[in-house]
């Protein structure tokens, strides 16, 4: 009985191997899969997390996340914090507005959990706002519970760049992201330009009304009021709203206060203001400087604190230094709608975005 040489064992063994691999590429099935089909990324909290090679489809853990995901991305966002009001969506293309409401993972009152992140099936959750030992160990928290890739990044102004060109390797979305950098970069370059030029006694002391009642502020460095920050308005709350956090005051605290300007992004309260009794001797009122921010599809002040603030600083600019701000906000708001809604504006939607009932302002 003849023996076969072990070189042909061999070729018989490479051929097996060959075959069986152009099978498996010619059904679909995964070739080499491991450590080619997944990468690490540094998140802002110094966080190293592998992610897939291939990002499809994002979970955004809260408010200011989506609203950075769908800017840059919006095909790989499954899903908004909330449903979209029909207010908002007219501002949105169909895709986007018809997206289905997910929950968010952080921020106060929660509502998504283990089951709705599995369920949506995302490559990875981005999360976007305040860095902190708290928010990276949630993170950690949420990644571990859910077998999902978890990324925080930086939510402040000043990180806009870094943090779009990141997520934008992430999301394999250079293009747009290289191109909001950019916007970005002018925006906050030819405010801090503008505002340099205003002395420091001609800045307005504004109070940030939130709620109803217009009785929820945030202190200096809080991120609900960079965009106060960014402008060199004196904020009243000062350290007195809760150290940085959002929290709550009196009418009589604000009455001491006397603000020179009265920001809100409440419509019941910008209505109700001129004609409320408590409120009618504090300057800011008497001189008719209430400013209700324009709020569709996101509010360009706050809630969320995304890159949605970005617009907010033209229209603060035009609101607090008129003389430094002369531009037509009309024409600024269609290039960032373009660029981070992906809809530009027409006139009859501008005049609901700029003209709503109960604003007094730039």
């Amino acid at each position: 009985m003849r023996r076969r040489r072990p070189a042909d064992e061999c070729w018989r063994r490479v051929s097996f191997l060959v075959a069986l691999l152009l099978a498996l590429i010619a059904i679909g099935a995964p070739v080499g899969a491991g450590a080619a089909d997944k990468r690490v990324v540094t998140d802002s909290a110094g966080r190293r997390v592998e992610i897939p090679a291939r990002v499809d489809r994002v979970f955004a853990a809260g408010g200011p996340a989506s609203v950075l995901v769908y800017a840059l991305a919006p095909e790989k966002l499954v899903g908004w914090n909330r449903a979209p009001s029909p207010e908002e969506r007219v501002f949105l293309p169909d895709r986007a507005a018809t997206l289905p409401a997910l929950g968010r993972l952080t921020g106060r009152g929660n509502t998504a959990n283990v089951e709705v992140v599995l369920a949506a099936r995302p490559d990875v959750i981005v999360d976007y706002g305040t860095i902190n030992p708290t928010y990276a160990s949630l993170a950690d928290q949420v990644q571990q519970q859910t077998g999902v890739p978890y990324l925080l990044y930086d939510g402040s102004l000043s990180a806009v760049r870094a943090v779009t060109e990141a997520l934008g390797e992430v999301l394999d979305a250079r293009g747009p992201a290289r191109d909001f950098a950019r916007y970005a970069d002018r925006t906050l370059g030819e405010v801090d330009r503008r505002v340099a030029r205003v002395p420091a006694d001609k800045r307005p002391r504004v109070y940030y009304a939130r709620g109803p009642k217009g009785l929820e502020t945030a202190a200096p460095g809080s991120i609900n009021v960079e965009s106060l920050d960014r402008m060199g308005a004196r904020n009243v709350a000062g350290e007195e709203a809760g150290h940085a956090r959002l929290g709550s005051v009196s009418v009589e605290q604000v009455l001491a206060w006397n603000p020179d300007v009265i920001v809100t992004v409440d419509p019941g309260f910008a209505a109700s203001i001129k004609s409320d009794k408590l409120w009618k001797d504090i300057k800011a009122v008497r001189e008719r400087r209430v400013y209700l921010a324009p709020l569709l599809p996101f509010p360009w002040v706050d809630s969320p604190p995304s890159v949605n603030r970005l617009i907010g600083l033209w229209w603060l600019g035009r609101a607090l230094y008129p003389a430094e701000f002369p531009e037509d906000i009309r024409v600024e708001a269609r290039t960032f709608y373009s660029l981070a809604y992906h809809r530009t504006p027409d006139d009859r939607q501008l005049d609901v975005l700029l003209g709503a009932p109960g604003r007094s302002g730039p």
